[in-house]
């Protein structure tokens, strides 16, 4: 999209829409990099994105690293996973959407223009690539799914199409786990003579609709409600290089879990009132959700005298050496 745009100029986006199949967060999440953080673009009537960065280059000297439909960068385990839960979906009769929460993650490289400035483009994609898989690898360690991989970087979304109640969690163990693996690749260009690599990341947990996912490709459409997955691009242009910042939204449900650095209000493009956010230190001293909640604070149980007296009898009987089994039922909302 750079080498495009700095050779005509000008591109009206939704040429860049069709020729780089792009959807709307991500277009938004670009034009954001190139006008406000990196100066080298401008908005022109919300209809066109004019160069302004400088003469173009020539495109020996720029490595384009193109997208690949999800399904080459997918691993067969969860392509088969991604296809089953599409199959429940439309067997649920929505084909429609379907709302859902979901951690949405972008990360992306800094420094890596100046990295490949006067490479072969070949020698570039070399460099590039592997940084790009190390990202992909971490997502797909923890279930997450690759939704697109344009240029140095990716977005990837925890919770859908595989639903998993700890997905906030899920994001952050990717998020340090491809940092760590960043600082390592970084040390081996570093003794080969190159810059190194830094990666920034943002994460937001939030709502969306999941669209249909075609079973060729794994191509699916993410519509963002209330502007989830664009506070996760912007959380990830607010993170310095080799960091990782979330959201307040994501912080609350992660708490306990990992190590975080308070950022303080910050004044968010597209969001009215300043909004908290948190850099990721490490993972905290907590695992389960139990002793999440006991450093929370505990809630005295109310009306379940007779059930607490069972309970009490079978552990009892358990301590005397005669092994009891407990069951709870009860309709959904009764808190079992």
């Amino acid at each position: 999209l750079r080498e495009l745009l700095q050779s005509k100029d000008r591109l009206a986006y939704p040429a860049l829409k069709l020729g780089f199949g792009l959807d709307d967060t991500y277009l938004e999440a670009l034009k954001t990099e190139l006008i406000d953080a990196e100066h080298v673009a401008a908005d022109e009537n919300g209809k066109v994105l004019v160069w302004t960065g400088g003469t173009p280059v020539a495109s020996s000297q720029v490595s384009v690293v193109s997208s690949p439909p999800p399904v080459s960068y997918t691993p067969a385990h969860l392509a088969e996973r991604i296809r089953a839960e599409q199959a429940a979906l439309e067997a649920r009769g929505a084909t429609d959407g379907e709302r859902k929460t979901i951690t949405a993650l972008f990360a992306d490289l800094k420094g890596s223009t100046a990295l490949i400035e006067g490479l072969d483009p070949e020698e570039a994609r070399a460099i590039i690539d592997p940084a790009l898989q190390l990202m992909m690898d971490a997502v797909h360690q923890y279930d997450g799914y690759v939704a697109q991989a344009l240029g140095d970087g990716i977005f990837a979304l925890f919770g859908a199409p595989l639903a998993h109640e700890d997905h906030p969690q899920r994001a952050l163990y990717a998020a340090l786990r491809m940092q760590e693996a960043m600082r390592r690749y970084a040390d081996t260009l570093r003794a080969k003579g190159y810059p190194p690599l830094l990666m920034r990341v943002g994460i937001n947990t939030g709502e969306v609709v999941l669209r249909s996912i075609r079973k060729d490709d794994l191509h699916a459409d993410y519509v963002p409600v209330g502007h989830s997955t664009n506070l996760a691009a912007r959380m990830e242009q607010l993170a310095n290089p080799g960091t990782i910042v979330v959201s307040a939204y994501t912080h609350r449900l992660t708490d306990g879990y990992f190590a975080f650095k308070d950022l303080g209000p910050t004044q968010i493009k597209g969001v009215e009132d300043a909004l908290n956010i948190y850099e990721v230190l490490s993972v905290g001293p907590l695992r389960t959700r139990l002793q999440v909640s006991a450093r929370r604070g505990l809630t005295r149980f109310v009306g379940r005298q007779s059930e607490m007296e069972q309970l009490q009898r079978a552990l009892e009987h358990a301590k005397a050496g005669h092994g009891q089994i407990v069951g709870t039922m009860g309709e959904p909302g009764l808190g079992k």
